[in-house]
């Protein structure tokens, strides 16, 4: 109340705050043979405890409360316990092989939603077996051939267990990763060729779908999958040139998930489903060089070239949607000496987009029904132009 007025709204300044501690150890073990076995053992602990809240700090109203009251305090803690070992073999002169076994569990603490809606003390514990397995073959001078396949698990963030229930509740991602390539190297020119397949399980996007308790989280796709070939090549024909490119083209796709947009006409949400589509940001193609001159004594001149392809803000592959494809060019002038007041000297200078393109490399959609139809709208984040960094290292 003000006088025989009553106050029910003010203009406000808030201040959200992280206090966080991060803290831990790391240990290893390492055996050496005399040839042929290599071995490995160790792991690590650590704990992050992050404090999250907000604090009123000024307004124009203040009725009862106190400056730097806070409106919200969540803590959590994040527990994290991993124990590996490592075991190569050299089983000929052109064969080897190696397996790398670990278990990892991590804790979660945290104030969140339990199945009544109450925002109550919670804990979520995941356990975690991650192999991996490879070998390469000699197949004679200069040229070699490998092969791996892998499990890796990542669990679900602070966020996806904040801001659902027991009942909502992502599960953690699974990921199974074959490769396999070929080394080669001759002379002055060296490449490689690369291929995967990584198989998720369980994969966590963002669908738009409200969950039970009234959150836009992620939630898990069944099916998901990257796949592509990767090549690498150098050429030095002189000692004052040097080229290096690379490619990547791959295809990424969500097999079927499901999509939520909000419905303002009766407050609901609208569901549409999509199959074989593309995983959002990840460009089918990506091709990059450096062509280096190093002819002046102590500087390297360099071109730095790169091409990325058409994405997609969401996981639609929606071309209303999309992240068009853009080609940039830096230049890289690095400069070194020796001088009396320090072991090393070094100038650099970086020429940033040289050709001054107009790209985006981010950004997001929101979509929505409004009077019987779907509208999206989409926010870009726009890369600088040309520009200019300069930079001096000292070595002591």
């Amino acid at each position: 109340m003000l006088g025989d007025t009553a106050i029910t709204k003010t203009d406000l300044i808030r201040r959200r705050w992280l206090d966080n501690d991060f803290y831990g150890t790391v240990f290893s073990l390492d055996y050496d043979s005399y040839k042929r076995l290599k071995f490995n053992v160790g792991g690590g602990w650590n704990r992050y405890h992050g404090k999250h809240f907000g604090e009123i700090i000024w307004a124009r109203y203040a009725s009862t409360s106190s400056i730097r009251q806070r409106y919200y305090d969540n803590d959590a803690t994040k527990t994290d316990f991993n124990l590996y070992g490592k075991l190569y073999y050299q089983f000929t002169d052109a064969f080897n092989g190696y397996a790398d076994l670990q278990i990892r569990t991590v804790n979660y603490e945290f104030l969140g939603f339990d199945n009544a809606g109450n925002n109550v003390q919670q804990t979520a514990a995941l356990n975690f077996f991650n192999p991996k397995f490879g070998s390469t073959y000699k197949l004679g001078e200069g040229s070699s051939v490998y092969g791996s396949f892998s499990v890796a698990h990542k669990e679900p963030n602070r966020d996806d267990y904040t801001q659902s229930s027991p009942n909502s509740r992502p599960k953690a991602e699974r990921l199974q990763d074959w490769e396999a390539g070929y080394r080669w190297q001759r002379g002055k020119v060296a490449a490689s060729l690369n291929g995967y397949y990584m198989n998720y399980r369980n994969q966590l996007i963002l669908t738009g779908q409200v969950n039970d308790v009234g959150g836009y989280i992620r939630t898990n796709v069944p099916q998901s999958y990257r796949a592509g070939l990767e090549f690498e090549l150098g050429w030095q024909p002189v000692n004052v040139f040097k080229v290096n490119a690379n490619a990547t083209f791959s295809q990424n796709r969500i097999q079927r998930f499901d999509t939520f947009y909000d419905n303002y006409d009766n407050g609901e949400q609208q569901r549409e489903t999509f199959q074989k589509t593309d995983i959002a940001f990840s460009p089918n193609t990506i091709v990059g060089s450096q062509v280096l001159f190093l002819g002046v004594k102590n500087l390297e001149i360099a071109l730095l070239s790169k091409y990325v392809g058409r994405q997609f803000l969401d996981n639609t592959s929606d071309p209303t949607r999309q992240l068009n494809a853009y080609f940039t060019n830096d230049i890289r002038l690095i400069y070194g000496m020796k001088p009396r007041f320090c072991k090393e000297l070094t100038l650099s200078l970086l020429l940033n987009n040289v050709l001054n393109t107009r790209y985006e490399s981010n950004g997001y959609t929101f979509s929505y029904v409004s009077e019987g139809k779907l509208t999206t709208e989409n926010f870009y984040y726009p890369q600088a132009g040309f520009n200019i960094l300069a930079g001096v290292s000292l070595k002591f």
